[in-house]
């Protein structure tokens, strides 16, 4: 039985992220949204306290928390999904922005743990054991296929001990600065997704290169990069899993894996943005208004507060559903795609509507509400990367719907 009551190890974390939210990283969130970067010394500190940030997304054999991220609960299961979601909000009331920039494997973490092999989890995660500020990254998309993964033209052709690629990958979170990058190639366009292949690409890789830094609309102190890949040398050994794991669906599978494990932790990030604006809302209305006073607006000022809590608690006990999930082992897609769509869509809602509560000044950029312009321009992402809302209620469909021989 799904039990939502916070250890002590989590009740802590909880409370030790929130703080570093509020006082160490809201002080430079618009600062860093102007510059499009995080401050070199911050960076550096948030690498210090590394463990205290991935959340399991490192194995404890390779100098991470792994699975014991989170403690246990209480009939001694894992919690480290949970745990990151639980983080991961707290992070993002504060910036989520830094969410995606913390030093880490990131995205490129769960592919690795998944599909890799021993030797190439030792030699991938050992990079984040050295000393200085160290990333990974995830490259699936496409400029032709994002949410459609199946569609992916980068190709991979074997040449002796290497594997030699050719593709573009575009919107790569720390593309640029990541020491390795899992990049999904296909063998056989025509084999669809039984012919993708899963490669860790080494920064100064030959024939890997780096394209354009996005300018983009929100989440600007985040690296958002484009990576060129032409007849790029890659050894045998970075195919991850190695070649007999290929002989079925699993390079295809291993992808969507990933997305069961990081679409909660995606909708935790937006939930995180969604509180931030319902809180700043809330706390200008009680500021500025007598809610008790019998004025027809005021009614309707709380029932658009309500609305807002209530969505944003439903989304959270949706992310909370899908990582408890996620640490048991049990088969979660539906779930977790229903967690990312209702989330993003909850968080988007609540930004909007705290802007229409503070009313003008809200989409005043200059003004007081400065923050409620950031957000608002963070939180539309989060209803289309890592799979738009419309391949979530794809995913959800098919999923609800998979007994019916005509669907």
């Amino acid at each position: 039985m799904i039990d939502f009551e916070l250890n002590e190890t989590q009740q802590q974390i909880k409370s030790f992220v929130h703080m570093f939210a509020e006082q160490m990283v809201r002080p430079i969130s618009l600062v860093a949204d102007r510059d499009h970067g995080l401050p070199p010394e911050f960076l550096a500190r948030v690498n210090e306290m590394r463990n205290a940030f991935t959340m399991g997304a490192i194995p404890k054999e390779y100098g991470g928390e792994g699975d014991g991220a989170g403690g246990k609960d209480k009939k001694g299961g894992r919690s480290a999904n949970l745990t990151a979601a639980i983080g991961s909000e707290e992070m993002c009331w504060g910036d989520a922005a830094v969410v995606l920039t913390l030093p880490g494997p990131g995205l490129g973490g769960p592919p690795v743990r998944s599909m890799g092999t021993p030797e190439q989890q030792e030699r991938f995660f050992g990079v984040f054991q050295k000393p200085g500020l160290h990333w990974g990254a995830y490259g699936l998309t496409e400029p032709g296929a994002g949410s459609d993964v199946a569609a992916i033209r980068t190709t991979c052709v074997k040449d002796g001990d290497h594997w030699i690629l050719n593709g573009t990958k575009c919107f790569i979170t720390n593309g640029a600065r990541a020491d390795w990058v899992v990049i999904f190639a296909t063998v056989d366009a025509a084999q669809g997704r039984a012919g993708h292949r899963a490669f860790v690409v080494e920064k100064g890789t030959p024939g890997f290169r780096i394209g354009k830094i996005e300018e983009k609309m929100g989440l600007r102190a985040s690296e958002t990069a484009e990576l060129v890949l032409e007849d790029a040398r890659v050894p045998a050994a970075n195919l991850l899993g190695g070649e007999d794991s290929y002989r079925t669906k699993e390079g295809f599978m291993g992808a969507m894996k990933t997305f069961d494990s990081t679409r909660p932790l995606v909708g935790a990030m937006a939930i995180g943005i969604g509180r931030a604006a319902y809180e700043h809302a809330r706390d200008f209305v009680k500021e500025h208004y007598l809610l008790s006073r019998p004025v027809p607006r005021y009614r309707a000022i709380a029932e658009r507060l309500a609305r807002i809590a209530r969505r944003l608690d439903a989304a959270r006990l949706l992310v909370w559903r899908a990582a408890w999930m996620a640490d048991r082992g049990l088969a979660n897609a539906k779930e977790a795609s229903m967690a990312k769509a209702y989330a993003g869509q909850a968080a988007i809602f609540a930004c909007i509507e705290a802007i229409e509560v503070c009313g003008a000044p809200g989409a005043a950029a200059g003004s007081d509400h400065a923050f409620l312009d950031k957000w608002f321009r963070d939180i539309k992402v989060f209803d289309i990367f890592e799979g738009t809302g419309q391949i979530q209620r794809i995913v959800i469909s098919k999923r609800i719907l998979s007994g019916l021989k005509s669907f």
